[in-house]
């Protein structure tokens, strides 16, 4: 998310991408230090200031270090 972008707007795009098959998804919002996950038939799971994020089952082997964004 950049500075300028819209949070509710990001949020639908979101649900958008999993409508559309998309298996998980991060919302990264570095002004307030929060990540929100989208899964599949799941609600939007919100972290605050997660050290990494992990590719889950969908990407096992995938962590995303945070440090330097977060």
């Amino acid at each position: 998310m950049s500075p300028t972008d819209d949070l509710r707007e990001l949020q639908q795009k979101m649900i958008e991408y999993l409508n559309c098959g998309v298996k998980l998804g991060w919302l990264i919002n570095p002004d307030e230090k929060q990540v929100e996950i989208y899964r599949i038939n799941q609600k939007a799971e919100v972290m605050d200031c997660p050290n990494n994020l992990s590719g889950e089952n969908i990407l096992p082997n995938l962590i995303v270090d945070l440090s330097d964004i977060l």
